[in-house]
Parts: C-alpha cells; sequence; structure tokens
C-alpha cells in the first residue's frame, strides 16, 4: 500500500472510489489491502461491498448532492 492520504472520491451515479485505504471488516479482519478499490451504493452489487458495476444495469442515480466535508 502506498503512503499516500487516503481519498474517497463519489463517481456520479456510481461508487465511491478509495484510494489509500486498507478496508478493515466489524471483525477486525483485513477484506482488501489493494491501494485502490471501488464501494457499492447502488445496493445491487453481487460482490458487496464492492462494486461489480451493477448500478449501470438498475439505473442507479445519487441525488447530486453530498454532505460537506469537515
Amino acid at each position: 500500500m502506498s503512503e499516500e492520504t487516503p481519498s474517497i472520491t463519489i463517481r456520479p451515479n456510481g461508487s465511491l472510489r478509495v484510494k489509500g485505504a486498507t478496508l478493515i471488516g466489524a471483525d477486525g479482519n483485513v477484506i482488501t489491502d489493494k491501494d485502490t478499490y471501488s464501494l457499492c451504493r447502488c445496493g445491487h452489487s453481487k460482490d458487496k461491498p464492492f462494486c461489480d458495476g451493477s448500478h449501470r444495469e438498475c439505473g442507479f442515480e445519487d441525488l447530486g448532492e453530498h454532505a460537506p466535508v469537515e
């Protein structure tokens, strides 16, 4: 894993693109240590918590508004 500052990008009508962060489950085990991965937002992925592109098929649309980052 790189030493870059972790970031999350909200992809319009799509996934959350995560860079530079290890995903750890509630049990404390590492789910993935890939440097970049996408998380599902539509709820239809067959590979949750990861995005499998299902948002394109199910017509997922976000509201276009996001909470400010503090």
